[in-house]
């Protein structure tokens, strides 16, 4: 869990939310991306990203990215962050934090999410979302999906993202971009998004609630107050969905 007004990361025990340490990173942390050993933080303010070991938080470097990082992800090799404030994604080698370039996108970057072979990141300047081959940053396509796209996950076929203006979640087909559906967030501004094998998972920001839509069809199931409010983020532990928030400084909700 990031906590961006101390500049540090909280490692939290998933079976039972026991704090097991907190780490300090970089000025105003952001969003957090693993990979399958290491824990990655952007640093909104200080144009960085902090590794941190998973196992015991030890600082195993800190390293430049551009202007405002915001989104990040692991593409099994490499490490992406999406640089809101120049339009640019930056690439990372996962092993030792050099830079394997520097990539103009369109404007406003925020999230980023890996398919398997490409990158894709929301652009909320521009209500669409770029497709990046991962290999070497090429443009394969940019797709228009709704007003003020914020966050995107990929659910082994297709690519969903969270209009934050319009109070719907796109999905678009994986290997073309077509659109499949724009559907109801049942909440407003929602700006995190995760997916748990079966079901999209949606947070929306201004209502302080999670709705859970079936992957299938968009279909709602449900959707759930969190007790704190203002939902942040959203991650998936392998069996709780679990929701950060601003209410209640500090804390974390799980579902």
């Amino acid at each position: 869990m990031v906590s961006n007004g101390d500049n540090t990361v909280i490692k939290l025990r998933s079976s039972n939310g026991a704090v097991l340490g907190t780490f300090a990173v970089g000025s105003k942390p952001g969003k957090v991306a693993f990979d399958g050993a290491n824990v990655w933080i952007t640093n909104s303010q200080s144009e960085s990203v902090t590794e941190l070991r998973a196992s015991d938080g030890s600082v195993l470097g800190t390293f430049a990215t551009g202007n405002g990082p915001n989104g990040i992800a692991f593409d099994g090799a490499n490490i992406w962050i999406a640089n809101t404030n120049d339009n640019t994604v930056t690439k990372l080698r996962a092993s030792d934090g050099s830079l394997q370039g520097t990539f103009a996108v369109a404007s406003m970057p925020s999230d980023l999410a890996f398919d398997g072979t490409n990158m894709w990141v929301t652009v909320g300047g521009s209500g669409a979302i770029v497709k990046l081959r991962a290999s070497d940053g090429t443009i394969l396509g940019t797709f228009a999906v709704g007003n003020q796209p914020r966050a995107v996950a990929f659910d082994g076929a297709n690519m969903w993202v969270t209009n934050s203006s319009d109070n719907t979640v796109t999905k678009l087909r994986a290997s073309d971009g077509t659109n499949l559906g724009t559907f109801s967030s049942m909440g407003t501004t929602p700006q995190s998004i995760v997916f748990d094998g079966t079901s999209i998972w949606v947070g929306n920001f201004s209502t302080g609630s999670v709705t859970e839509l079936r992957a299938t069809d968009g279909t709602p199931i449900g959707t759930f107050p969190v007790p704190g409010g203002v939902v942040n983020w959203l991650a998936f532990d392998g069996a709780n969905i679990w929701a950060s928030h601003s209410t209640f400084p500090g804390t974390v909700s799980k579902l």
